[in-house]
């Protein structure tokens, strides 16, 4: 019988996605012919190599302690030493951050031959040529890249995604709430049923806040940059060469992006005074709703790839009550893929599209595979 193949693992981030991914990953049972070794930890000022993998309760404090700073190069040269030994063993680097500079890096990573695994959106999202360079740098590498979690945390969006395109099937238009933030808001703000007392938008977002489902500052959420960061994404797996479809050459910055904020909070830095001020402008809101329920409708914040038009956009849509979107409750997310095979009948994936331990499995489930 042949010895369990090993897949030396390095983490980058030990924030609430990487802890919980450490924990969940030291917490698999050792079995079959996959062996994953955790070798190294990095926060974005320590770093450290284990000769082997630490417990649960004691690789913060370790790590904590460490003398050492993290640097890709370094990374890369120290893994690429550890899989010379022609036994089959390979590497991959787990990136828990949303740090730009990282994700830059994953061409590096991968044409050495280091695949990498993430839920880090902004290489995935950001210009068209970062992205064609990371395709290009693993086939050249003989590595692979996993993303599932940058488009939904652990829903299967993007691998659905995928097997509908690697089966031949065509995508026509994939639609839905990407945001957990908007979900909650819209949800509340302009619900399926009916009500004769309707929070005002202000009062719904102050409680989107208290609750922790927004941003420290909400216009991180009400810009729409996450939802257009998720739909670059999606674009660029629609079809089966990264250069056809819809090309983004700015990445989420070419979306049609509707903004929440009111043009007047623009560049309001300090989220008390943002949040103070958002009620002068809830009439405007009241109008959109009334004019939607006038017409049987609901308010939803939504994304849209439709390779059809050849367009991509977020924006605040109105729809039936009886559109799947309309049924959303709490802060999940809901995708509709149109595809020819699918018809007038939508495949639907829905489900908690945000939260540290989903997202986390989400990463996780990409590292099995890959493994």
């Amino acid at each position: 019988m042949a010895s369990p193949r090993t897949t030396l693992v390095a983490v980058i981030g030990t924030g609430l996605v990487g802890s919980a991914f450490i924990k969940q990953l030291l917490s698999l049972p050792s079995a079959g012919q996959k062996t994953f070794k955790l070798v190294y930890l990095a926060s974005s000022r320590k770093s450290l190599w284990f000769s082997s993998p630490p417990s649960i309760s004691s690789w913060k404090e370790s790590l904590t302690a460490s003398p050492s700073t993290p640097e890709i190069p370094s990374l890369i040269t120290k893994l690429q030493s550890l899989v010379q030994s022609g036994d089959g063993t390979k590497a991959v680097v787990v990136d828990n951050t949303s740090d730009e500079g990282i994700a830059s890096a994953y061409p590096l990573l991968l044409r050495a031959g280091i695949s990498v695994v993430t839920p880090n959106k902004k290489a995935f999202s950001g210009s068209q040529s970062l992205f064609e360079d990371i395709v290009t740098s693993a086939e050249k590498g003989g590595s692979s890249f996993l993303n599932e979690s940058t488009a939904g945390a652990g829903l299967p969006i993007i691998g659905t995604l995928k097997d509908l395109v690697a089966t031949g099937d065509k995508i026509l238009k994939i639609e839905g709430v990407f945001s957990g933030t908007m979900s909650y808001i819209f949800n509340n703000f302009s619900p399926a049923t009916p009500s004769s007392s309707l929070p005002s938008f202000s009062e719904v977002v102050k409680i989107a806040k208290q609750e922790g489902y927004t941003e420290p500052h909400p216009a991180d959420d009400l810009n729409g940059f996450d939802v257009a960061r998720k739909l670059a994404i999606l674009s660029r797996f629609a079809t089966s060469s990264p250069s056809t479809g819809v090309v983004l050459q700015e990445g989420f910055k070419s979306v049609n992006t509707r903004s929440l904020i009111p043009p007047e909070l623009e560049g309001v830095a300090d989220a008390s005074e943002f949040m103070s001020r958002l009620p002068e402008f809830d009439a405007s809101f009241d109008k959109l709703r009334k004019e939607a329920s006038n017409e049987g409708k609901i308010l939803r914040y939504v994304g849209v790839v439709d390779l059809q038009k050849n367009e991509v956009k977020a924006s605040l849509e109105s729809y039936p009550t009886s559109h799947p979107l309309a049924t959303l409750q709490g802060s999940d997310n809901i995708i509709l893929f149109h595809t020819e095979r699918y018809g007038a009948r939508p495949l639907i994936v829905q489900g908690a599209g945000a939260g540290a331990d989903v997202t986390a499995m989400g990463v996780l489930a990409d590292l099995l595979r890959l493994g």
